[in-house]
């Protein structure tokens, strides 16, 4: 790359500085992303920034996507192409922005991590030693047995379970939506044993179903915690988000009845795409079935 070019690329990160009072960390950002352009034009013998083409931008971007470079972070570069551009517009360095309408790859959509039913057994089967740890085996049956949001479960009120139907009601959804839906044997026993030691404490004004020691309602902060301390106490290695358990639900459903439609009506989901994702999921364990069971299937050694 000619001088007056790497001159014009010093100018743009001068007037991030002292202008736009850009961070130290931004600058440093601009000054990586943009210098993997350079290096890209020094290998096309390209010398000036307005020889740049569209092509070539896509042609440096697709590179990159090679290279394992995530979609994240060639969306930022693309980003700091085009300011950079914007600038060479205003200084006449340049006639077009051949980075305008670039769009970086898809970012490949990430499988939500879930437990086997060996798994969940380990978890919900542990045993309690205490009050709150009753409680806590009520909130994560339900959570599993009944695939809630981490929201929906914590803005749950006495009102909403109805233990003799076996159903409970989220007023609360996301969007607003509210839905009826089914509670399981095991989560029905762990609410029975919960509720009778709830009317011990002082929570006869609140109206939620689980609250804490003093008596108030648990928030979902509350909930990640006890299930963290849940894990540590009955020796559990993995790191668990209280969203593994409604994953689980939603992929031991799916792989049980292969009705996709019901799922997403459980989970809530207003769009059936959004529920496709357990497909994959249930499609994985298949694979895994596949390939230890057919006798074709196997790699060589």
């Amino acid at each position: 790359m000619r001088t007056d070019a790497e001159h014009a690329l010093t100018a743009f990160l001068e007037q991030l500085q002292f202008e736009a009072r850009a961070s130290e960390h931004t600058i440093k950002s601009y000054r990586r992303d943009i210098g993997h352009l350079l290096r890209y034009c020094e290998s096309k013998a390209i010398d000036h920034w307005i020889d740049l083409k569209q092509s070539d931008i896509r042609t440096h971007i697709a590179g990159r996507h090679r290279q394992g470079i995530s979609s994240k972070s060639l969306q930022r570069e693309l980003s700091a192409i085009r300011s950079f551009y914007n600038f060479l517009l205003k200084k006449r360095l340049a006639e077009s922005n051949p980075a305008q309408y670039v769009k970086a790859p898809k970012q490949s959509r990430k499988l939500p991590k879930t437990l086997d039913v060996d798994q969940i057994s380990g978890l919900l089967e542990a045993g309690t030693s205490s009050v709150l740890e009753i409680r806590d085996l009520a909130m994560f049956e339900l959570f599993y047995s009944s695939g809630l949001r981490l929201s929906e479960l914590a803005a749950l009120s006495l009102a909403d379970i109805d233990l003799p139907d076996r159903s409970l009601v989220v007023r609360s959804g996301k969007g607003g939506k509210s839905r009826l839906l089914p509670i399981g044997g095991k989560a029905v026993s762990a609410l029975e044993n919960w509720l009778a030691q709830r009317l011990k404490m002082a929570a006869a004004a609140e109206p939620a179903l689980f609250v804490s020691s003093r008596g108030t309602r648990l928030g979902p902060r509350s909930i990640q915690l006890r299930l963290a301390q849940w894990c540590r106490k009955k020796g559990i290695a993995e790191h668990l988000h209280p969203h593994m358990l409604r994953h689980s639900f939603a992929s031991h459903l799916l792989e049980s009845s292969q009705d996709l439609r019901a799922v997403q009506e459980l989970l809530g989901h207003s769009n059936i795409s959004t529920t496709q994702i357990y497909t994959h999921l249930d499609f994985q364990h298949l694979a895994e079935v596949y390939d230890k069971a057919h006798p074709r299937a196997k790699k060589k050694s």
